[in-house]
């Protein structure tokens, strides 16, 4: 039986493609945006602790580590997917950088290196789209974003939208450009981070779909 295929704003979406095009054939801009790491559990919390013993805690009370690397210790296998996975389908416009992770402290980039103090400065803050100290510093950053990007690329969503933490803000600046994973719906972080993982070893993509059709679905 035939596959049957989908289209949504100009390029088809099917279960097992290869890569997200546009109508005329040329791949699509994509820019990913990853949901922080949880430092509350407990393993954010052996690197909050003034004397945590581990290499990565040392780093961080010293001088520092890339904030990308910190929320994969803190997340494990579903953190590390979607690093992964933004990193090897990733593809931005030239001069932007293809991936950034949300935080409690605006738009921040895996690569940067963060101290013990600034780790607990932005896990200090509530994730909440009613909280004024995470969304003037995220709105700041994405209306920038969006700006450096253009109308051509389209954002995808690495994270939740059960709630409206993520989807709300993100959607008042990208709109119908904000994608997410269709088969992240129903998945949990075990599930999505090892489906992520598959898609970089196999080489293949996932489909995305509109948030905005699916938000607090």
């Amino acid at each position: 039986m035939p596959v049957k295929l989908r289209r949504e704003k100009g390029y088809t979406l099917r279960p097992k493609m290869e890569q997200v095009f546009s109508s005329d054939g040329a791949r699509r801009q994509l820019i990913f945006l990853l949901s922080p790491a949880n430092a509350s559990g407990i393993r954010g919390q052996r690197l909050l602790g003034p004397e945590a013993p581990s290499q990565l805690a040392q780093r961080l009370r010293q001088c520092g580590a890339p904030l990308g690397e910190v929320y994969q210790f803190i997340s494990g296998l579903y953190f590390r997917g979607k690093l992964e996975y933004a990193k090897q389908f990733n593809n931005p416009p030239r001069g932007v950088a293809g991936v950034h992770i949300i935080t409690g402290a605006g738009l921040m980039l895996p690569e940067t290196a963060i101290t013990l103090d600034e780790l607990r400065r932005i896990s200090a803050i509530p994730i909440d789209a009613n909280n004024s100290h995470y969304r003037l510093p995220l709105d700041r950053d994405l209306f920038h974003l969006s700006e450096l990007a253009g109308d051509a690329t389209d954002v995808i969503l690495l994270g939740s939208i059960a709630t409206s933490k993520y989807v709300t803000p993100l959607l008042s600046v990208f709109g119908e450009r904000l994608l997410f994973p269709q088969d992240f719906v129903g998945r949990g972080d075990m599930s999505r981070g090892s489906l992520l993982l598959r898609c970089c070893s196999t080489g293949s993509p996932l489909a995305y779909l509109p948030a905005a059709k699916l938000a607090f679905a």
